[in-house]
Parts: structure tokens; sequence; C-alpha cells
């Protein structure tokens, strides 16, 4: 592995490339894949302790860094305290990326290549790479996902860690992804409910937008002939701090316009730049079980009766057929939908880790709903939960959350 150093204004950042396996668990299948890191640091800081960022998705790689202003938001934060890590995870970015050029390998390999991109992979790689840095401990910045992730280190690398900080990903441990998106629906439910109450004339802009849907009387930019289900899907924004801001914006247009086009083909939250999201999402709930179109199954009756009810991270498997972006990865979706994937977190080990640390615990989080998320924060009494209302989802990108965490882990702040 070779290091690139380079500085942004403020920032000093360093590069690494490291090959690991494709497969941890077989020592007999040689195959290899690259994994990409940059660690940022302050001048003067690069001596500072490692925080190491693990993103949300699946499917989307770390952010990259700059400064002027400092970006990401919460960077500022971090770089007080440590080096941050930006690792990006197998698969995404820079680190062998997985697109549309795979496929020439066939469904059946591709399929299989993307078993070996989940959480417990990820935790190897940045073993890994915190063995080659000669690094004791270090500690973790999980998002969404990435707290998903946190939680598999835990289960069988507590001992690397020195602590932990988590948004919006304390994931359940042993339930079966049925049962999360259930929940799920119920907070899109109450979400599309909110929303309606504060602008209730969009409810009808909604009903007019999903009968010409059903007609396929809009096409986006990218040929795409808007379904129903897509369009529901928008209603992904509802989850984010001022997602309703660009739900209302884009519900004041008129369907024909080249805003409303645009404006909804990227507000959608599943697109044709990182494929994986797509066809990988359900996974990260799946512990010991197969999915087999978990979302598309659980959607309650309301919500087929009623078209306004917006949806969020709610895959379907028509999809396949109907986006153009997705129709290519068709036969591996469907795969990996009967992929029987095998358990990720192991809930004893858990609770034995003695992580210390904090988590941020979004009330009306859309993704990864608060009561299971509190069933998973009593296997970690040293990991302090702050339960609040201020955020949603995407906090961490929002507003001063990292640093609440900070001081809730120091005993410097209530829960």
């Amino acid at each position: 592995m070779n290091a690139v150093h380079r500085r942004t204004q403020d920032l000093s950042i360093t590069e690494h490339r490291l090959t690991v396996p494709l497969v941890w668990s077989d020592a007999a299948d040689q195959r290899t894949i690259e994994i990409f890191a940059s660690i940022v640091a302050r001048p003067g800081g690069e001596h500072l302790p490692y925080l190491v960022f693990l993103q949300g998705g699946p499917g989307s790689e770390a952010p990259r860094a700059f400064h002027t202003p400092t970006s990401p938001s919460w960077l500022d934060a971090a770089l007080e305290h440590h080096r941050v890590v930006m690792l990006d995870q197998r698969g995404t970015g820079r680190s062998t990326p997985v697109g549309d050029g795979i496929l020439s390998r066939g469904a059946e390999a591709v399929a299989e290549h993307l078993t070996h991109l989940r959480a417990d992979s990820i935790v190897r790689d940045a073993e890994a790479l915190r063995a080659h840095l000669g690094v004791d401990r270090w500690s973790l910045l999980g998002q969404s996902f990435g707290g998903f992730t946190t939680l598999a280190y835990l289960s069988t690398d507590a001992d690397s860690l020195e602590q932990v900080f988590i948004t919006g990903g304390l994931s359940t441990i042993d339930r079966h992804p049925d049962e999360v998106y259930r929940l799920c629906y119920d907070k899109m439910r109450d979400a599309s409910e909110r929303y309606y109450w504060r602008f209730p004339e969009h409810r009808d802009r909604m009903r007019r937008l999903t009968d010409l849907a059903a007609a396929g009387r809009i096409a986006l930019p990218s040929g795409e002939v808007l379904s129903v289900s897509r369009l529901r899907s928008a209603g992904s924004m509802l989850g984010t701090n001022d997602g309703w801001q660009t739900l209302w914006a884009l519900l004041e247009h008129e369907p024909e316009t080249n805003a409303f086009r645009y404006d909804l083909q990227a507000a959608m939250p599943f697109g044709g730049r990182n494929p994986l999201y797509f066809v990988f999402h359900e996974s990260s709930y799946a512990s010991g079980h197969a999915t087999r179109w978990s979302a598309q199954r659980m959607e309650p009756a309301e919500f087929a009766a009623d078209p306004t009810l917006f949806t969020g991270e709610h895959i379907r498997r028509e999809w396949t057929e109907t986006v153009p972006a997705f129709q290519p990865w068709r036969d591996v979706a469907l795969a990996l939908a009967e992929h029987e994937w095998p358990k990720i977190y192991d809930a004893a080990a858990i609770a034995a880790s003695g992580a210390t640390g904090a988590a941020a615990v979004y009330l009306n989080d859309v993704y990864v709903p608060f009561e299971y998320s509190m069933e998973t924060a009593q296997l970690l009494p040293g990991v302090r939960t702050w339960v609040t209302s201020e955020h949603e989802h995407n906090g961490l990108r929002s507003g001063p959350v990292l640093s609440r965490l900070f001081d809730l882990a120091a005993g410097r702040a209530a829960r």
C-alpha cells in the first residue's frame, strides 16, 4: 500500500490503497479487490487519535473532504479531537467500485460477488487498514448503515475500538426484515399525514400525479416512464431535516414542466449512480434471512388503497422491469432477493463488548425505527443514547449532532 500526501487549504490528506481478499472467510479463494481510504487532519493534528467514518447506504462512498467551508459539515467537530479516516466501503467510490461494467460477468457471478460486500467484510477491510497503519485502537463514527457496520464490528473485533459514535444507525439485531419494513410503513404513514396536515392542498396534487403516472403519462429525462410506486418513493425526502421543503417545491410544479421532471428524478431515493443501493439495500436488514422483496410484501392494505401515502426506502421488484437504470440488474436483484444471508450480528458479543461512546436515536426516523434502535441500545449500556426529535435521519449532516455526542460520551452533556 502506497500513501499519497496532499494538502487542500487548511487540511492535510493522506490517501491509502490496500489490496485485500474479496472473500475473507476462504483463504483458498485468491480473488482480491482494492480498498481506498483517505486520512484527513488539520495541520498539527497528524498525531491525534483516529476516528473512522463509516458511511450510510449501503452502496455509497465516503465523502471527500474540503475546506472553506469544511465539508462535510460535521468534519470540523471531528477534527478538533481526531484524524478522520474516510473509508470507501468495498464496491464504492475508489474501492473496486461496482458499476454496470461488472454485468458482463453474468448475473450469477455478479450476485455471488456482491454477497461478499456486506458489513462483516467491511469490518475485515477496516481491520486490515488498522493493522497496516500500526494502530492499536481507534474509534468509529457510523451513520445509518455505517452504524449497522459498527454493530458488526462490535460483534467480532470490539477490542480494536476505543469509542463508538452512531447516528441513526442502531439497527435491529435479530428481527426479520419483514418486521422492520412493516414498521417503516407505519413511520411513512405518520410522516405523510403530518405533511398533508401542513399542506392539505398537496393531497389533491398527489392524486392528480398518481393518476397521470398510472396512465403512463409522465416520462423522466432518463427515459423512465414513471410508475405510481416510483412517484410515491419521493416521500423518502420526508426522512431528512429539510426534505419536506424539497417535496413541497416539487409538488408546486406542473407535471409537464422540465422543473418537475428533473427535480423528481433527482429526488427519488434509488438511481443508476449507485446500483448497489438498489440491488443490495434490503440485505442490510437480513441477518440470517432471505429478503424476498420484503418491503413490497409488507405493504399494508391502506397503502395499496391510498396512493397519496408516500413510501421511503421501500424497494419494489417491479422496478427491475420499469426503471431503465435497474433493468440490466434484474437477474442479479432477483438472485440476491432469494439469497439466504448468514447472520452478521452476535448479540452476546455486542453485550459483552464493553463499548463506550454515544448514539443519536431519531424519534421520527422513517428508515431505522426508533423502537428497534432502543432494543439494541439495551445491549450497549456504555454507549449513551441521545433520543431527539430535533433532527431526522440526516441530522449528522445538518446539525451539531456530532459535538453533542462527543459531549455526551465525555459526560459534559445530559442525555
